[in-house]
C-alpha cells in the first residue's frame, strides 16, 4: 500500500491550482452572464467583484483580465501570497488579503460575489453560515449578486463516493482523487479525504488532507437563504454553467449553484 504524508493541501497552492484551473475560463464567462441576466449588469466603471476563499487566485487573475475590480481574501496565507504573486505576474490590479468567511470586512461595494468547489460548506455551524451570508449581503450594492456554488448532501447513501482528477501543467503531473464518506445526519456532517500523487522533476510526493464538511439537503439550504432577508435567492443552476438553463432547486440535483441577490433599500423582508 502506498504511503501519503499528512498535508493540508492549502498550503501547496500551486497543485491545488493545477487541479481547479481547468474551468476557469467557462466560471468566468458564467459569471459575467449572470451578472447580467440577474445582477446590476453594469459595465462601466469597471464593477467590482469579491471573492470569498479565493485559493490560488485564478478568477480572480481570470476577472482582473476582463476588466473587473477583483478583490479577494483567504483564510490560509500561502493561497494569499501565491494570488497575489499570480495578479503581479500578470501585470494585474487587484487586492488579496488573509481573511475568514465569517467575520470579513471589506471596503466599497461590489457588485458581483462568488465562492465555488464547496468551499461554503467548511463553515460547520449555521450561525457561522449565516454570519458569512450577511457579510457578502453588507458587501453587495443593491442588486449586486453572489454566485454560490456547493453539493447538495444525499442522506439517504450509503456508500463512500470518489472523484478524480489528472493534470499535467507546467512539468507538474498531478492526480487528485476526493473521497467522501456518508454523512452523519444528526451532526449534519461529512468526512472528506483528498490525495495528491505529484511527479515532477524525476520524483513522486503522496501526500493527504482529511476535513469536514456541514451538511445541506435542498429545505436545509432554503432554510439558511431565508434566515437571511438582506438576500434573495433568484436563480438555482448547475457546474454545467449555462446562464440561459435554469433550474429547480431539489434534492435530486447534486451540483448546486445559487444565485442570490442584494435587495434593494427597503426590498428585506
Amino acid at each position: 500500500m502506498p504511503t501519503y504524508t499528512e498535508l493540508d493541501w492549502y498550503e501547496t497552492p500551486r497543485y491545488y491550482d493545477v487541479i481547479f484551473d481547468v474551468d476557469t475560463a467557462e466560471e468566468a464567462d458564467f459569471l459575467e452572464a449572470v451578472h447580467v441576466k440577474h445582477g446590476t449588469g453594469r459595465v462601466t466603471p469597471a464593477p467590482r467583484v469579491l471573492e470569498p476563499a479565493c485559493g490560488s487566485g485564478r478568477l480572480l487573475v481570470q476577472m482582473a483580465r476582463r476588466g473587473w475590480r477583483v478583490h479577494g481574501f483567504d483564510l490560509e496565507p500561502a493561497m494569499v501570497q501565491y494570488s497575489r504573486g499570480r495578479l503581479r505576474s500578470a501585470g494585474l490590479a487587484g487586492t488579496v488579503a488573509v481573511g475568514d468567511m465569517a467575520s470579513f470586512e471589506v471596503r466599497g461595494k461590489f457588485d458581483l460575489a462568488h465562492c465555488f468547489v464547496s468551499t461554503f460548506k467548511y463553515l460547520l455551524d449555521e450561525a457561522s453560515a449565516r454570519a458569512h451570508l450577511q457579510h457578502v449581503a453588507a458587501a453587495l450594492a443593491p442588486g449586486g449578486i453572489y454566485a454560490l456554488g456547493f453539493h447538495l448532501t444525499n442522506y439517504a447513501a450509503t456508500k463512500t463516493t470518489r472523484e478524480r482528477w489528472h493534470v499535467v501543467r507546467d512539468g507538474a503531473d498531478v492526480t487528485c482523487t476526493i473521497q467522501g464518506w456518508p454523512a452523519e445526519r444528526k451532526a449534519r456532517r461529512e468526512k472528506v479525504r483528498s490525495r495528491l500523487v505529484v511527479r515532477e522533476n524525476g520524483h513522486e510526493r503522496r501526500s493527504e488532507t482529511v476535513w469536514w464538511f456541514r451538511t445541506y439537503d435542498a429545505k436545509e439550504v432554503r432554510r439558511l437563504v431565508r434566515s437571511v432577508p438582506e438576500l434573495e435567492h433568484v436563480a438555482t443552476y448547475d457546474f454545467l454553467y449555462d446562464a440561459d438553463d435554469p433550474l429547480t432547486l431539489s434534492d435530486a440535483q447534486y451540483d448546486t449553484l445559487l444565485i442570490l441577490k442584494r435587495r434593494t433599500e427597503g426590498g428585506a423582508r
